[in-house]
């Protein structure tokens, strides 16, 4: 009488190896993807906080935004610290702070970039935030589009 030995043969092996494949190359575009939306959906709620909370600091100090003669790290200072009206900080101060922490740009890929950048060309990944002190504008700093196609600068 033979005995039949107990195991998978190759082949058995190799087909499930193969529809294992198939499956992964179905559902990892799609992680990929869902990715992809959850940083632009972060842009967008970053820039919706730093606009609304620059807004405040121009309403509380005069109509006059932060000192952007200064560095990236002042003006991140002057958002997440107490200021006097003339826009000193101070611990004593009246106003502000106006967030724990300035969020950064999800899509910023350089690590050392500054925080803000102040004029009126967005879009050159020389830093996370680019500021125009004369009309208030703020854009992410990044050369990236949504999946529709829309410049991140457009946001």
């Amino acid at each position: 009488m033979k005995t039949r030995a107990s195991g998978f043969t190759l082949i058995e092996i190799l087909i499930v190896v193969i529809i294992l494949g198939i499956l992964a190359a179905i559902v990892i575009p799609q992680f990929t993807e869902a990715s992809s939306e959850a940083r632009e959906s972060t842009l967008v709620s970053n820039l919706q906080t730093l606009r609304s909370q620059i807004g405040l600091y121009k309403v509380q100090h005069n109509d006059e935004y932060p000192d952007t003669t200064q560095t990236s790290a002042e003006y991140e200072a002057c958002m997440t610290s107490k200021t006097d009206i003339d826009g000193t900080i101070n611990a004593a101060g009246d106003f502000g702070p106006y967030m724990q922490i300035v969020p950064s740009n999800p899509f910023q890929t350089n690590d050392n970039a500054p925080l803000f950048r102040f004029g009126n060309n967005p879009g050159t990944d020389a830093a996370h935030w680019c500021f125009d002190p004369a009309t208030g504008n703020l854009w992410a700093d990044d050369s990236g589009v949504t999946a529709d196609n829309v410049p991140h600068i457009d946001l």
